[in-house]
């Protein structure tokens, strides 16, 4: 099987069920968000985080392509996705939860950065917001819940994850953690 069909030469692409939409359909900007927060999520597996966390990552791919599929079934209405299991919210609860208790309490907003994989962290994190923020938007348009209530939720707990991911391999890896501290205390 080739790679390439040609079939979105003309600006279209296919959805599960058969539906063809723009390429700049909400649907797309969706799934092309959780495709870029996969490959950032690759990013930080190729660059060592520790066991508890690779396996969560690992999982957290797969739960993307569940995700994008519920989303590619929801505007044709098809039946073919791939359901996001409900667990899976648990599951990263009790994860940030176990981090969380290693942790210094915050005290103050944290820059992205320290290691590479604390800031790789940080930016999949910005990519998984924006993903959640393009979801909303999507069933807004499509002017139903399309199902999708469970991922939703998924992916603002994954962003947590992520953040509080940063912050343990980070201390994990002895980088520094950069607080921001406003110029005038006051106004914030």
């Amino acid at each position: 099987m080739k790679i390439y069909t040609k079939k979105g030469d003309d600006g279209e692409t296919g959805l599960l069920g058969g539906v063809r939409v723009p390429k700049d359909h909400k649907a797309i900007a969706v799934c092309g968000d959780l495709d870029e927060a996969n490959s950032v999520i690759g990013v930080i597996l190729a660059h060592g985080v520790s066991d508890m966390n690779r396996q969560q990552l690992l999982q957290v791919q797969r739960d993307l392509f569940e995700i994008g599929s519920v989303v590619a079934a929801a505007v044709g209405e098809s039946k073919r996705a791939v359901a996001l299991d409900p667990t899976r919210i648990g599951q990263l609860e009790r994860a940030i939860d176990e981090m969380e208790a290693d942790l210094p309490a915050m005290d103050a907003f944290i820059l992205p950065g320290g290691t590479m994989v604390s800031a790789y962290c940080h930016w999949a994190r910005t990519v998984v917001r924006r993903a959640e923020r393009n979801l909303v938007a999507l069933t807004r348009e499509l002017g139903k819940s399309t199902g999708v209530r469970t991922e939703l939720v998924f992916l603002n707990r994954l962003s947590d994850y992520l953040f509080v991911t940063a912050r343990f391999e980070n201390r994990r890896l002895s980088g520094g953690e950069s607080k921001w501290i406003p110029r005038n205390p006051g106004s914030c």
